[in-house]
C-alpha cells in the first residue's frame, strides 16, 4: 500500500538557504534538503486502485501557476513544540488549490483531512526539545527573509511508512497552468 500526499516541491535555490538553518538544537531531526516540500492534501496509506483513482482525480486540476510565499520559521506543538517549520502565506491561490484537493479526494471516498490547512516546509521534526531549547534556537536563527517563488505544477508524491522525513518520491507531476 503507497502512502500519498500532494504538494508542491521547493526550488533549488530556496532549500538551500532553509538548509543553512540546520544544525543547532538538540532533539531536532533535520529534514533532508531534497525532502523539503509544502504539503497539500495527506492522503494516507491506500491500496493501489484507490492510488489509481487518486492519480486520476488530480488530473482534473485546472489552474495558473502560483506565487508561494515563504515568510518566517515558527514551531507546531505549542508547549510541546515538535516540529520547526518555514511558514507560507495562505494566500487565495494556494488555499483554493488546496482546497480543491480536499474536494476531488472527498468524491473519491477519502476521508476527510481533520486539520486546517496551515501551509508550511517542515524543516526538523523535534524528539525531546525542550521549549526553551527552541525558543532559544528561534532567537538565534529564526530570521528567514521572505522568499517567493512561482508553483509551476503539483506534485503526488508517495512515501515510505515511517515517521516522516522522506525519502519522498514524486509519483506523478500535474502543470499548473
Amino acid at each position: 500500500m503507497p502512502r500519498l500526499f500532494t504538494g508542491l516541491e521547493i526550488p533549488p535555490d530556496i532549500a538551500t538557504e532553509l538548509s543553512l538553518l540546520r544544525g543547532g538544537l538538540a532533539g531536532a531531526r533535520w529534514i533532508d534538503v531534497e525532502n523539503y516540500h509544502l504539503t497539500l492534501r495527506f492522503i494516507g496509506d491506500i491500496d493501489e486502485r484507490t492510488a489509481n483513482d487518486v492519480y486520476s482525480a488530480l488530473e482534473r486540476v485546472r489552474r495558473p501557476p502560483l506565487s508561494v510565499t515563504l515568510n518566517g520559521l515558527s514551531t507546531f506543538g505549542g508547549d510541546k513544540p515538535r516540529a520547526i517549520v518555514a511558514k507560507a502565506k495562505a494566500e487565495s491561490p494556494l488555499v483554493e488549490l488546496q482546497a480543491e484537493h480536499e474536494r476531488l479526494l472527498r468524491r473519491i471516498g477519502i476521508a476527510p483531512e481533520p486539520r486546517k490547512f496551515v501551509p508550511h516546509v517542515t524543516l526538523a521534526r523535534l524528539r525531546q526539545a525542550s521549549a526553551i531549547a527552541v525558543a532559544d534556537y528561534l532567537g538565534a536563527r529564526g530570521y528567514f527573509p521572505g522568499r517567493t517563488f512561482e508553483a509551476k505544477r503539483f506534485v503526488l508524491f508517495s512515501a515510505r511508512a515511517s515517521t516522516g522525513g522522506g525519502p519522498y518520491v514524486v509519483e506523478a507531476a500535474y502543470p499548473l497552468g
